[in-house]
This record gives structure tokens, sequence and C-alpha cells, in this order.
């Protein structure tokens, strides 16, 4: 009688461990600052386009929305777990996250450790400034000769500011909205950004403007350093296929249509 209640025991365990990873296999767990407007945001209360967040609070922005074309292509409920950018790359290793959508761009650095999928955005940098400063009209990097610059940190933003001659590069700051802080408040002269971002600050700040460069006149960087795509674990090469296959329908005017969507749809407080 004994055996047959320990073999009865030990069935109902594997069967509930079996059903809590289904359960956790019909989740996509995504990776996000929600920190970086357009792209990725947290907001007070709920929209149609947004998604609740485990600590309270919405995400929002043309990363969710991607992530949830993602979860619906591969069947699976989409959950997005805020997350500190510099920590999204530890978060995917470990298993925390299945999918880092950030606004990330997949530079030969950041291949080394993570794999990629094709780009779902590709952009252009720019310089965030105040709208009265005496960079606003500048046309070339050379005219931000001696301006006090930053970028965020761990990104191309920061490290393509060393093609600026004579430029004095701030250390680097964690959030965009820090440095937007930092450049209001007279502590920078500017800071570099994708366009969307840029677009997306100016929109929520008056005060702001930014300076996109003539051709040839700007900064140089490798495609995949102006592009943005999805994280995947080093190794998952049929995830990475099958997310390329459902970004591959989604169509430029579409994706374009949606960046627009997303700078309208950012709350101003959030910036």
């Amino acid at each position: 009688m004994f055996k047959k209640i320990l073999v009865l025991t030990v069935c109902l365990m594997m069967a509930l461990g079996v059903a809590s990873c289904a359960k956790e296999k019909d989740v996509l767990k995504v990776g996000m600052e929600c920190d970086y407007a357009p792209f990725n945001w947290t907001q007070a209360t709920a929209s149609e386009t947004s998604v609740p967040l485990e600590d309270g609070g919405y995400a929002d922005g043309y990363d969710v929305q991607i992530a949830k074309m993602m979860a619906d292509a591969l069947g699976r409920k989409l959950e997005v777990v805020k997350t500190d950018w510099a920590g999204l790359p530890q978060a995917l290793e470990s298993g925390k996250i299945d999918l880092i959508i950030a606004g990330m761009s997949p530079t030969a650095d950041r291949k080394l450790t993570i794999d990629f999928t094709d780009a779902y955005y590709t952009s252009e940098l720019v310089i965030v400034v105040n709208r009265n400063s005496v960079y606003t009209h500048v046309t070339e990097l050379s005219g931000f000769s001696g301006a006090v610059v930053t970028g965020q940190i761990n990104t191309v933003h920061y490290d393509v500011i060393d093609q600026i001659p004579g430029v004095v590069k701030e250390n680097a700051m964690e959030t965009f909205p820090a440095m937007i802080v930092a450049l209001t408040s007279g502590k920078i002269d500017g800071y570099v950004s994708e366009l969307p971002g840029a677009v997306s600050a100016v929109a929520a700040n008056s005060d702001l403007s930014f300076v996109q460069f003539a051709v040839g006149q700007g900064f140089v960087a490798a495609e995949d350093d102006v592009a943005v795509a999805i994280g995947v674990k080093k190794g998952n090469e049929d995830l990475v296929s099958q997310l390329n296959e459902a970004l591959s329908g989604i169509s430029e005017q579409t994706r374009q249509q949606m960046m627009t969507d997303a700078v309208a749809n950012q709350p101003l407080s959030q910036l």
C-alpha cells in the first residue's frame, strides 16, 4: 500500500512539474528598460496598446508592439520584464527573459555573446540640444568642437562621440530622461540619440531641438550600429529563424507607421 501511495505521489509531482513547464513555455518573457521613448516607456494607466508590468504600471512603445507581434507569431502570451539597460544581456543569459526587444543595436561586440534577428528598425544618429543654444543650426560634427556631449552607457551613441573633433566627452549616463535633465539644466550641451528618440524628446520638451547632420558630415557608423534587432540567447538558431520569419511579414510602411504612432502616443510626462 505504501509503495502505491509513493508511486502515486511521484506521478503527481511529475505531472505538476510538466504542467508548470508547459505553462512557463506558454509565456514569452521580453526584456526592455521601459525608459527609452518612443521605443519603450512606462506609463501609469492602461491603453489599447500597453502591456501590464508585474511591479505596477504599463509598458508601451514601438518595442512593445513588436513584442506583441512576435508573441502572436510564436503562439505565446507576452510578458514584458522591465530591466535596467545594463542588465539586459545578463537577464537573457540567465533565462530570466527569453528575448531582448529594447531598441538594441546588433553591434559586433554584442554579437559575441548574443544572437540577433534581422533588423526591425533602422535609423540615424543625431544630437539633441537646447533649442536656443549656439549648436541648433550646426550641420557638421566639427561644429560641436568644445561642446560638452554625452550618451547612454554601453551604447554606440556614447562611442561615436569620439568622432567629434575637440569635444568634451561627458561621462555616460544611465537613461535618456537623465540626459534630458542634464541638458535642460545646462550640465551638458547635447546628447547623442537615434532620430526617433530625438523626435520624441522634442515633442515632449518645447525647449529642445536636435541636429540632423548634412550628408557626409555626421557620424560614421556601421549599418548594424544604427539598426535595432531582437536579442536571443546564444545558440538558439531555431528561435531566431522563427522570429525572422515573423519580422519578414511586417512591411516597411507598417514599421514606419508604428513608429509614427509610438511618437504620438508617448505620454509627455514620461520624458
